[in-house]
């Protein structure tokens, strides 16, 4: 097809974009984060705590710096090459292709091309998780820096506080002599929320002069904070629901996916802003909060006017709410004139709704179930209805906005147990009472020594093959290495040859001959589907035992989020929510530690603890009645079969459902003629 562009800066846009990646230059070097980070990680295995400190300080430095740049660039770049509303197609490509070539020559001119590369996933995460900050407070420790340790324990404790060996940590560097209160600061606090926080002290203590003075800083912060949280958004973006298909999108399909993905990441901010360390769910009400605090401190201190002001923003959230409208009359009636809401607060509520009707439509395009988050919850009455005006009350504090108490099913269901084993050879070793609990079970001989070894090299055997775990650490522990493969990916690689089809075909037998036992033993009255399979193995890692004080997986459950200190487990995402049952499969015992224990809900108090060996497999259901984890292994290799079951057939494992196709296929003697992509998770 023949194109003449008549346009010629679009055409200077195109070279530009092609000069800028064949001949830019470096003009700047920042180290890439991820290197340095495994420099610290090696260091550490190394005891060479010294380098320790200062790969990670640097790294740490590096991902926070590289943050920003990120941030500068993608704003300058956007402010320099607006989407000026024009109807002509070519004027908004030449926006995007100036866009692009303004921010690679931006980048690349702050940070170096060294920098520029995509950090793997397991590194972002570890990030996330603030996991250099666990390296360093041993770090700290070992070279005699107790305060250094101590910020950076609790600065690691902040974002994983269910992380009991931690919290035993920072209960002994508070012993240490010459640690302070003060040392304990959290060194990756949002400026936001710790203004809001050290506002909302102030305010309860009455001292309304300068709770204003920090409500009004946490506001500048907010906003801003909700800048960079939205220009960050325009990076590369996932299309899960895509992956297991042939996805060959138009032009506009595919510009409307990705701004669909943007916009929901950006809309998503409102949550993230909200959200303290170490919590899922957002703080009820957070921005609104802000107005409210204001309008009754500046009550207090006797400016109306500025009072007016934010209780009229803190309606844009909530309009018509009737305690905030008394207000509002009252302050009109003492002021004796009109005032406007703040301008800020008009255009982020306008902006809000405007991303709410487009992320409808996009996501709607893009195969989304889009339901608008309750960001913003009306905290109901008021217990001194007459006072005038009235301010918050303390019910600002935390509460998840899905439902507090956890189910044991999703489906609804009487609780049973003691069902037939259906195979002759399976026996009952201990049932919930035994175990000291509810919905549990320990069951033996559910496969012989021949399967447990064949599975076990199964395990290798991918590993080697290249599964995409190649041994790697653990993401639960340092101290041991992980490998494992699922049933999708084994299939895949028996059909191709690359490792024995029958072995494959028996780990797919094996996982369904543990689900029909699960479901029959404890007589559900619905089929119980998969929701994830995984043959696992773990490794404890050759002179690294001697600094363990960790397990080798932490106490958890797996469709709710464990709190210890509240002694509750919160049915909300990421948990796995729908997951109704579990079973773990055990192919060995010839290892050092490792025990499966279940633990109360406070993930101290161990109420059953199973020793591992080949064909042992233990059952229960997956909410927080069983806490549960596993003791380091401190020699050897454990490997399992892992599998998680949902009543609810919407939450089937899509892999499950292309193996049993794969199954189907191989039985009729049909060629497997189109790949799969894998992307294995870790969760066990």
């Amino acid at each position: 097809m023949d194109m003449n562009f008549t346009t010629s800066s679009f055409i200077a846009g195109i070279f530009t974009v092609f000069h800028t990646v064949l001949l830019c230059s470096t003009y700047a070097f920042l180290e890439p984060y991820d290197l340095l980070y495994d420099n610290g990680v090696e260091a550490f295995y190394s005891s060479d705590y010294k380098n320790v400190v200062r790969y990670m300080e640097r790294a740490l430095s590096s991902y926070s710096e590289l943050r920003q740049t990120k941030v500068q660039c993608r704003l300058k770049c956007k402010d320099q090459h607006p989407f000026d509303g024009s109807p002509s197609d070519l004027r908004f490509f030449d926006a995007v292709l100036h866009r692009a070539s303004c921010l690679n020559d931006c980048m690349e001119s702050k940070v170096g091309s060294e920098s520029m590369h995509r950090v793997s996933e397991d590194v972002i995460q570890d990030f996330h998780r603030r996991i250099p900050y666990n390296f360093l407070q041993l770090a700290y420790y070992k070279l005699k820096q107790p305060d250094k340790a101590a910020a950076a324990a609790h600065t690691y404790f902040q974002a994983n506080p269910e992380h009991v060996e931690m919290g035993q940590n920072l209960a002994q560097y508070k012993a240490l002599e010459g640690v302070q209160e003060e040392h304990f600061i959290d060194r990756e606090a949002r400026p936001h929320q710790r203004a809001f926080m050290a506002g909302v002290k102030l305010y309860d203590r009455g001292d309304y002069e300068k709770a204003i003075e920090l409500f009004e800083e946490a506001l500048v912060e907010y906003y801003k904070a909700d800048v960079e949280c939205r220009a960050l958004c325009e990076g590369p973006q996932k299309f899960d629901e895509h992956e297991h298909l042939s996805y060959h999108p138009s032009l506009y399909e595919l510009i409307s996916d990705h701004f669909t993905r943007v916009l929901h990441c950006e809309h998503e901010c409102v949550r993230d802003l909200a959200t303290r360390p170490g919590r899922l769910s957002p703080m009820e009400n957070y921005l609104p909060l802000h107005y409210d605090y204001l309008q009754f401190a500046y009550f207090k201190v006797d400016k109306i006017r500025d009072a007016l002001e934010s209780a009229q923003s803190y309606l844009l959230f909530h309009e018509g709410e009737e305690f905030m409208t008394e207000n509002v009359d009252y302050y009109r009636e003492v002021l004796g004139q009109e005032v406007k809401p703040r301008e800020e607060a008009e255009s982020y509520i306008k902006r809000h709704r405007q991303e709410v009707d487009l992320l409808r439509m996009g996501s709607e395009n893009l195969g989304m179930d889009y339901t608008e988050g309750n960001y913003w919850n009306s905290p109901g009455g008021r217990e001194d209805a007459n006072r005038i005006p009235s301010g918050t009350d303390g019910w600002m504090e935390y509460v998840p906005i899905s439902e507090k108490k956890n189910t044991t099913v999703s489906v609804a269901q009487e609780l049973r147990e003691g069902g037939p084993l259906l195979y002759d050879e399976v026996r009952l070793v201990q049932d919930s009472e035994a175990l000291n609990g509810s919905q549990r079970v320990l069951l033996d001989d559910v496969i012989s020594e021949d399967e447990c070894s064949e599975l076990r090299h199964l395990a290798h055997s991918i590993t080697m093959a290249g599964d995409g775990y190649r041994g790697k650490t653990s993401p639960h522990t340092p101290n041991e290495k992980f490998e494992g493969a699922t049933v999708l990916k084994t299939l895949q690689y028996g059909y191709e040859g690359r490792i024995p089809l029958k072995s494959a075909r028996m780990f797919y037998d094996i996982s369904e001959k543990a689900r029909r036992i699960i479901e029959s033993y404890f007589m559900l009255n619905s089929t119980l589907h998969f929701s994830y399979t995984h043959l696992v193995c773990r490794t404890a890692i050759t002179g690294q035992q001697d600094l363990r004080n960790d397990l080798s997986h932490p106490i958890h459950a797996d469709n709710c989020l464990l709190d210890p200190e509240a002694n509750e487990c919160w049915k909300e995402p990421p948990a796995y929510t729908y997951r109704d049952y579990s079973a773990l499969l055990y192919l060995n015992g010839d290892f050092e530690g490792g025990e499966f224990i279940f633990t109360e809900m406070d993930a101290k108090t161990i109420t059953a603890s199973i020793k591992p060996k080949c064909g042992r497999m233990v059952g229960f259901s997956s909410g927080g009645e069983n806490p549960h984890g596993v003791r380091a292994v401190t020699d050897g290799q454990r490997c399992a079969v892992a599998i998680w079951f949902t009543l609810n057939p919407l939450f089937r494992e899509m892999e499950r459902l292309q193996a049993d196709e794969v199954m189907e296929s191989l039985n009729n003697k049909n060629q497997w003629e189109h790949g799969i992509n894998i992307n294995p998770k870790d969760e066990l």
